[in-house]
Parts: structure tokens; C-alpha cells; sequence
């Protein structure tokens, strides 16, 4: 399919240096951003639990979110599921209902509740659903139970853990989800469901561990594709393609910072499809600059591209009208997790078609006539 003729030629690089100065100055704000606000990390990067609830009438979000503030719950995140009029995201940065404090009265109930037996082990789940005890000598489950409720935690159950004669036992406690949802019903009343629908928690060491990963995984990618477009073309080739994977990768975190959309693991994924759909339509363009380099010896660098990324305009507006058309359902039909992908991937497919024409074609010719043609 043939958007524009075959023989049409548009001046592309006419105009380079104003979308030049444009790019740079949206792809430097987008680095700003990145430390002044900051992006919204999500449960995954930053720790906390993300609960989903279906209320049942109307809940004004202020109301909602004063009642968990009122629990003792600091800086609670109350946001609407798109599209669902009751229906609330709740999170908050606690990931456990066990205090460090708590932990040192635990130990302290249990040492006077079991006499002589001593706890010579004692860990906290990172969720905070379970404590997990190896004690001295053989206990009844009912004792540990009582010590445990005295030391104020709530307790579902309390079971030995593998053989006897290990002195094992392992409480399972009420979850802070468990106790939040238990916390409105008191404050809200009947508004509130018996259970939420979804319930997630990652603890803060590691989301940082998470987060860390998410930047090596982009640094690795872009230093592989790098390599790759060098190999594959030749040097002068590659920095074009290593400053339009930037330039798309920093404007789609900008916007993602401006709007506020959360960055997770979902996020870092749609990032990397970004920088894949790009280098791909940025060799597309390198590989027709290149073969007419042959066919058009007579004619400037820049000439050949402006010819060569006309050749390619109907193919690059056909490839991203279908890919768009294949992420737009899924933004508007889609779970909150889905938007924020597809949400990511439309921006991006959007700045990638624009990179490759104005950023890394423009690029190239800059860095040949600037160095590679002295040589």
C-alpha cells in the first residue's frame, strides 16, 4: 500500500535544525524530569501493597483516602480504575503488619510465655504474613499463639514446621491488606467488600533491587544495539541510531513524568518494545540510505536521505497505523496495568517513526560532514 508516490522527494533535512533544537530541548527535559519530580515508581520499584476494591455504592476518593489515614496508614495513593465509578486502587508503603517494635515485644512475650525455652531463631516474611520460629526445646502451639497475641499481632493459626524434633512452628498472621480492608468496614461501613479483588506487595529492598535491574536491562540494550548497527553498517552509522533510541526513550519517560503515569515493571517492558520498534525503523531507513549510496554517486548525503526517507514514508506510516491500531483497544479497553503499557507503547511507536526521519537520518549526515568526510 502506497500512501505517497513513488516518486515523490520531500526535503526532509530542510528543516532539520529546528526539529533538531526541539528534540533536544524535550529529550533534556525529559532527563530533568527523571530527578525533579521524579517518576511515580509503582509498587514494584518503590515497596508497598496495591490493593483493588470494588466498593459497593458511591465513595467520594477524599473520604477514602482520610479513612486510611486515619488507620495510621501514611501517604496512602488513592486512584479511580478508568472507567469504573467505584472502584479503587489503594496503595500504601507498608508491606507488613509486624513494626521492628513489635518484633522486640514478640520476642519478649515469648521468652516470658514459654519460661525455659528459648527462641534461638525468629523471621518476619517480607509480606508480613507469617513468623517463622526455631525454638530450644519442644512448645504447644496454644502458648506460642497467646505470647504472640499478647505482643499485639493477629494471629489466623500457629503450626509446627517439618519434623517434631526440629522445634519448628510457623504463625500465620492477619495481612495488612486483610486488616486495611477490616479497618474501612469499620470506618465506611457496608461500602466496603468482605475481600478486594486484587491484593500485591514487594518490600522495599527489593523494589530497589528491581528498579536497579530495570536501568541495567535499557544500558544493556542500547550498548547491544549499538554494537549491532555498527556491525551491521559501518561506524558512522551507529550514532544516529544510539541518539534517536535516547531521544525516544527520554521524551516517553517525560511524558510518563508529567502525566504522573506510574513506572513499573510493565513500564520498563513497553520501554524496551519502544526501543526495539525504533532501531527497527531506524536500519529500515539506514538500509535504503545505503543501497541508494550506490545508485547515487553523483549526489550529497544529504540528497540520498532526503530521497531514501521518502521511499520509505508509506512503509514507516503503514507499519505504525497498524501497530497503533492494535494498541488502541487494548488502552481503551484494557485493566489499569494494560493502559499504562499501551499507553507507554503509543507514545513511543509515535516519537520512534519521528526519530528516524528527523533525529537519526539529520544526525548522520551532521557526523559525516563534520568528520567522516575529512577522513
Amino acid at each position: 500500500m502506497e500512501f505517497f508516490r513513488p516518486d515523490l522527494t520531500i526535503d526532509f533535512l530542510k528543516h532539520r535544525v529546528m526539529f533538531g533544537a526541539m528534540s533536544f530541548l524535550l529529550a533534556t527535559a525529559g532527563l530533568v524530569s527523571v530527578f525533579v519530580p521524579g517518576p511515580n515508581y509503582g509498587t514494584d520499584f518503590k515497596g508497598g501493597t496495591e490493593l483493588e476494591i470494588a466498593f459497593n455504592g458511591n465513595l467520594d476518593p477524599g473520604k477514602l483516602r482520610y479513612a486510611i489515614l486515619g488507620l495510621g496508614y501514611g501517604r496512602p495513593d488513592v486512584v479511580n480504575v478508568q472507567g469504573k465509578e467505584n472502584q479503587y486502587i489503594v496503595r500504601v508503603q507498608e508491606v507488613s503488619t509486624i513494626s521492628e517494635k513489635q518484633v522486640s515485644k514478640i520476642k519478649a512475650a515469648l521468652a516470658g510465655q514459654l519460661g525455659d525455652i528459648k527462641v534461638d531463631e525468629m523471621k518476619v516474611s517480607p509480606g508480613g504474613d507469617k513468623i517463622s520460629l526455631r525454638l530450644s526445646g519442644a512448645a504447644q502451639t496454644d502458648a506460642i499463639r497467646l505470647a504472640l497475641e499478647k505482643a499485639g499481632a493477629h494471629i489466623r493459626d500457629v503450626t509446627v514446621f517439618g519434623s517434631a524434633k526440629d522445634n519448628r512452628y510457623e504463625a500465620r498472621l492477619v495481612g495488612l491488606a486483610d486488616e486495611l480492608v477490616r479497618g474501612l468496614k469499620t470506618k465506611l461501613g457496608d461500602q466496603v467488600p468482605d475481600t478486594p479483588l486484587r491484593v500485591e506487595w514487594v518490600g522495599p529492598k527489593a523494589g530497589a533491587k528491581l528498579r536497579d535491574s530495570a536501568i541495567m536491562s535499557m544500558l544493556w540494550a542500547i550498548a547491544f544495539i549499538m554494537a549491532y548497527v555498527a556491525f551491521r553498517f559501518d561506524l558512522r552509522f551507529a550514532p544516529g541510531g544510539i541518539i534517536a533510541l535516547l531521544h525516544d526513550v527520554l521524551i516517553t519517560i517525560g511524558i510518563l513524568v508529567l502525566l504522573q503515569k506510574e513506572v513499573s515493571l510493565a513500564t520498563v517492558a513497553a520501554l524496551l518494545t519502544v526501543v526495539g520498534y525504533s532501531i527497527n525503523d531506524t536500519i529500515v531507513v539506514y538500509d535504503r540510505i545505503r543501497e541508494n549510496m550506490q545508485r547515487m554517486r553523483e549526489s550529497t548525503l544529504a540528497q540520498i536521505m532526503n530521497v531514501s526517507i521518502s521511499q520509505t514514508l508509506s512503509r514507516s506510516v503503514v507499519t505504525s497505523l497498524t501497530t497503533l491500531l492494535a494498541v488502541l483497544p487494548l488502552f481503551w479497553w484494557g485493566t489499569p496495568i494494560i493502559r499504562d503499557i499501551t499507553f507507554a507503547l503509543f507514545i513511543g511507536i509515535l516519537i520512534g517513526t519521528y526519530s528516524s526521519i528527523y533525529i537519526a537520518a539529520p544526525f548522520t549526515e551532521w557526523m559525516d560532514r563534520r568528520f567522516f568526510r575529512k577522513i
